[in-house]
């Protein structure tokens, strides 16, 4: 009986052997897991875990997580882990640095996700970690050190030696000397509804008001933990109409902006703070940090526009109407493109030439639509250029378990070449440094199905997956150098 049974064993053994389990991925042939692992490169891809409070390092040319730090060893009780952006390497594998964010308050509720906890921490750190060749180290909290804590968008300015961070609540971006930690400047956005309800709050039009912020005589800034925010939890990915259909709880609903990031032009010299509730972007002087136009992206207005300046650190502009909420933004790498991607009432991508020096004349260029990109689904949400500009990689966000896809857009005529099924939940996208590779990463916010993907750039086919657990709403491949940092999720996407 033993024997027939372990000769039974022995050929399903051999079955299963003989027919492999197909899968939907490129397949590999023979290759063994080191083969395949060889064809992405040697590069390290760094995923936060949105509501576990951790950040793992991927060696891709592995399959190893190289290391990771969970910010809950560091008292952080409320850690939803957000936005992360690397400062370039020339050997990562040897070391490297980055700045990751966290939100906190009642983010914890975001989408209903279920907990026992009544009174979650204020959270809103700003975390920055080096890695030594062996484990990561919590170098700073850059919040506890400026007083400015910020929870969204991390993007790294194109010398490397600053870095922007955007807050959508608190709707304040800053940007911090990278050592030793500081705050260069702090801007307020204020938006001010010409008709007081929620239902009409921005339809209605209104003024938008932009302030220069300062610290206090002991030279911190007063935004420590919720300080300051205007609404209870983020806007998630297409809700840009939650105040509007009075989802959102918080003291000063009617006068968010949603500050989403601030991108940075490749040379430096302009950078463009995204406000997704007003349907464009305020366009910054880096050299003074004064505002010097407002860019809309709504089709009906695309263009930029002139702001009025009522003191020294104070400006306006009146919009008679927002048309459309926006949402991401970013530059090509060689800086000839700006895109805006138009959410919810429209759902485009609105693609500005920026070649000309002067800002203010900036003009419209091309606008990437699908015919089933109707409603506020699927979203166009974040994006990543390969490093010669040709191509642009677009995720399209549908609330899980709807299956999400990314667009591949052709940056050169403006089309969409095709879209590619991903998974439930996708984030943020990067191309690798040789333009081989997008790698991006799925569930986010809603604990479904979690991993990250790979893309072949040349045949714009759907690799695999690696498997990476506690889900992850954003994602950056380690920059080897200064021209790397341009396609990495900071500082231009």
């Amino acid at each position: 009986m033993k024997y027939r049974m372990r000769i039974s064993l022995l050929m399903v053994f051999l079955v299963l052997v003989s027919f492999p389990l197909k899968s939907n991925a490129i397949s590999f042939g023979d290759a063994s897991f080191d083969d395949v692992y060889k064809t992405l490169g040697k590069y390290i891809f760094l995923t936060p875990g949105k509501f576990a409070g951790t950040v793992a390092a991927h060696d891709m040319s592995t399959g190893k997580t190289l290391a990771w730090i969970s910010f809950v060893n560091y008292g952080d009780t409320n850690p939803i882990i957000h936005h992360i952006a690397a400062f370039p390497s020339e050997d990562p594998y040897k070391g490297f640095e980055y700045i990751v964010n966290s939100q906190g308050g009642k983010n914890l509720y975001i989408y209903g996700l279920p907990t026992k906890v009544k009174n979650p921490a204020e959270g809103f750190h700003i975390y920055k970690v080096r890695y030594d060749g062996v484990k990561m180290n919590l170098v700073e909290d850059v919040a506890e050190t400026t007083g400015l804590a910020l929870g969204v968008h991390v993007t790294i300015a194109p010398d490397a030696q600053k870095y922007a961070i955007g807050d959508g609540q608190k709707d304040i971006f800053g940007v911090y000397q990278r050592d030793p930690s500081k705050v260069i400047t702090a801007v307020h956005f204020d938006w001010i509804p010409n008709v007081k309800t929620n239902k009409e709050a921005w339809t209605g039009g209104g003024k938008l008001v932009i302030k220069k912020l300062h610290p206090g005589s002991d030279g911190k800034y007063d935004y420590v933990g919720t300080k300051g925010v205007k609404i209870d939890w983020e806007l998630v990915p297409g809700g840009e109409l939650y105040i509007e259909d009075g989802k959102v709880s918080g003291p000063r609903q009617q006068n968010v902006c949603a500050l989403d990031a601030l991108v940075w032009h490749p040379n430096g010299k302009w950078g463009v703070a995204s406000l997704r509730t007003i349907g464009g972007g305020v366009i910054f002087d880096t050299t003074t940090w004064n505002p010097v136009g407002m860019i809309l992206s709504p089709s009906k207005v695309a263009g930029v526009y002139p702001l009025k300046q009522v003191d020294k650190e104070t400006w306006e502009i009146e919009i008679d109407q927002v048309h459309s909420p926006a949402h991401q933004a970013g530059f090509s790498p060689d800086g000839k493109h700006f895109l805006l991607m138009n959410g919810v009432r429209e759902n485009n991508i609105m693609v500005f030439d920026s070649t000309n020096p002067d800002p203010m004349k900036w003009k419209k260029k091309a606008m990437v639509t699908q015919p089933h990109w109707r409603g506020a689904y699927p979203n166009t949400f974040h994006m990543g250029f390969t490093p010669d500009s040709k191509k642009v990689y677009v995720t399209l966000w549908w609330p899980s378990p709807t299956p999400n896809g990314v667009a591949v857009v052709d940056a050169v005529n403006w089309k969409v070449i095709k879209e590619i099924e991903v998974g439930p939940d996708a984030h943020t996208l990067g191309a690798t440094g040789d333009g081989k590779h997008i790698f991006g990463v799925i569930s986010g916010y809603q604990k479904t199905t979690s991993g990250i993907y790979i893309i072949d750039v040349k045949t714009d086919k759907l690799k695999g997956f690696l498997p990476s657990g506690q889900g992850h709403h954003d994602s950056v491949i380690i920059p080897r150098n200064l021209k790397e940092l341009l396609i990495s999720r900071s500082p231009t996407t």
